[in-house]
């Protein structure tokens, strides 16, 4: 396989794994799986991690349409969705959640570990919120059909993954500690902060002919 193939699928599975945040999603699954016995946990989490993927897919495949309807130019949606997404980068190196990717606290009372919480606040905002969906649309915008698939299948791999952590995520948390998930917390923050500053650059870039 072509090594730009590999590195450009490298970086969208990096950029989707700082901005989903799997392993520090783990405390809100289990707070909202409280009780339940363990086939409505499994069901709930495969059920969040299938919608959240054809979310993400449709905005993958439909983004050039999406941009035409709206009357959206490539270059003013990469400014945007790179500040939405360093903001939420910004969130995160500070050690705390972003209120863009994440339900508040009013939105969590009252939710009762059913269903529901597959489709909110799991699979929208938390895996599928608008800075994953902003990430996917850069990644996707103006590739190839290749570039199209590579997004989607990295995107198919980090709900897999956020799926074995759902499940296993009581062992997670307790073999981890809040400290480790506080560094790691922050490490993906910063990561996501230099995705969305090099976002707002290209569009940048775009907008004023610089490129």
């Amino acid at each position: 396989m072509d090594s730009s193939i590999l590195t450009h699928a490298l970086t969208v599975f990096m950029g989707f794994f700082a901005v989903m945040n799997p392993i520090a999603n783990v405390p809100i699954f289990l707070s909202l799986t409280a009780g339940d016995d363990e086939r409505a946990v499994t069901s709930i989490a495969i059920r969040a991690c299938a919608l959240a993927f054809v979310i993400i897919a449709v905005f993958c495949l439909a983004g050039a349409m999406i941009f035409t309807v709206f009357g959206i130019t490539l270059s003013a949606f990469k400014i945007t969705g790179g500040i939405l997404v360093f903001l939420i980068g910004f969130h995160m190196l500070n050690g705390k959640q972003s209120p863009v990717q994440q339900p508040s606290n009013s939105d969590q009372e009252g939710q009762s570990a059913d269903l529901s919480v597959a489709v909110s606040p799991l699979a929208l905002p938390i895996m599928a919120g608008p800075g994953t969906i902003a990430t996917a649309m850069n990644f996707s915008a103006t590739g190839s059909w290749l570039e199209v698939g590579i997004t989607i299948a990295m995107f198919a791999a980090m709900c897999i993954i956020t799926l074995l952590f759902f499940l296993f995520g009581a062992r997670l948390v307790k073999f981890l500690g809040e400290c480790a998930l506080g560094v790691i917390t922050r490490m993906m923050g910063l990561i996501l902060a230099v995705i969305g500053t090099q976002m707002l650059i290209e569009g940048i870039r775009g907008a004023f002919g610089l490129q």
